[in-house]
């Protein structure tokens, strides 16, 4: 299925969100988990994401106690200073709310299959996270979340009809538990090795879209996930603003460090524009190029 491509103008602020690129070290090598969106969600149906979504208004007013680390390192964490404090706090609450209800996984926290189950549940009864942790006496486990990119979709939009302002995540997955679509918003959750997941994609056995695409190929730089996690830690996160335009009836996307961007400064190894053709998003020199 090729994603509906429209040079379209959005109006309005992007909308807060979040989004967690969960790890973990197989045989293979560092993989990461990802979910096919339901085929009839309004925005990247049945295309292959991170967990993530908006943030949600149960994520803000988070009480100290309710955090493993202060509110004002979190936004410093995101390098946001602009970003006020509970909004940033709230970033990162929603980044593990949006993924213990999608696959039914929470970084840094040590639950049984019960507890999780007892969480999901209510979340879905609309009680915040805050609300879940506490009956599990827990507090909100922010430290397993290290800030990656920050990806602000542009005014004239390609592949999405409203506009977002998504925070990137990275974090080890738990041992112990394991990872489950919720049959809702994804219906299927799979663990695959990023050149795998490029590999599916450029035989057309799955979609992508352009934040997925150039974020696995950042992380198929990396072979373990300690070294991801630590290399996300002293690089801080990239700011991403794509900017798109159509040459010779053809959609490019351009990247910081691009030739046609406005920040010529490249904020990532690799290839710094997408062009859609064929129908799918791919950069010049093919899959190679998304490879190290």
């Amino acid at each position: 299925m090729a994603l509906d491509i429209h040079l379209t103008a959005l109006d309005g602020a992007p909308l807060p969100s979040a989004t967690v690129m969960l790890l973990r070290d197989a045989p293979a090598g560092l993989e990461v988990l990802m979910m096919r969106r339901h085929g009839d969600s309004a925005e990247l149906g049945g295309v292959y994401v991170f967990p993530g979504g908006k943030l949600d208004p149960t994520d803000l007013g988070a009480a100290a106690q309710h955090l493993d680390r202060e509110a004002e390192h979190l936004r410093a964490e995101l390098a946001e200073p602009d970003t006020p404090v509970d909004t940033a706090v709230g970033l990162y609450l929603a980044a593990l709310r949006e993924t213990l209800e999608e696959c039914g996984v929470l970084p840094g926290a040590q639950l049984d299959a019960a507890g999780l189950v007892a969480m999901r549940h209510r979340l879905a009864e609309g009680r915040s996270l805050m609300d879940a942790l506490a009956a599990q006496g827990l507090r909100a486990p922010t430290a397993s979340l290290v800030p990656w990119s920050r990806w602000i979709t542009p005014r004239l939009a390609s592949v999405t009809r409203k506009r977002f302002d998504t925070r990137f995540f990275v974090a080890r997955a738990p041992a112990d538990q394991d990872a489950q679509h919720d049959d809702h918003e994804a219906t299927e959750a799979v663990w695959l090795t990023p050149h795998e997941a490029l590999q599916r994609y450029w035989d057309g056995a799955i979609d992508l879209a352009p934040p997925q695409i150039m974020s696995l190929s950042q992380l198929a730089r990396h072979t373990q996930v300690d070294g991801l996690l630590e290399a996300a830690r002293q690089a801080g996160p990239a700011l991403v603003q794509p900017e798109p335009h159509d040459h010779e009836g053809v959609r490019v996307i351009c990247y910081p460090g691009d030739v046609r961007h406005s920040v010529r400064e490249p904020v990532w190894d690799g290839p710094t524009r997408l062009l859609h053709r064929n129908g799918r998003f791919e950069p010049e020199g093919g899959l190679a190029a998304l490879l190290p």
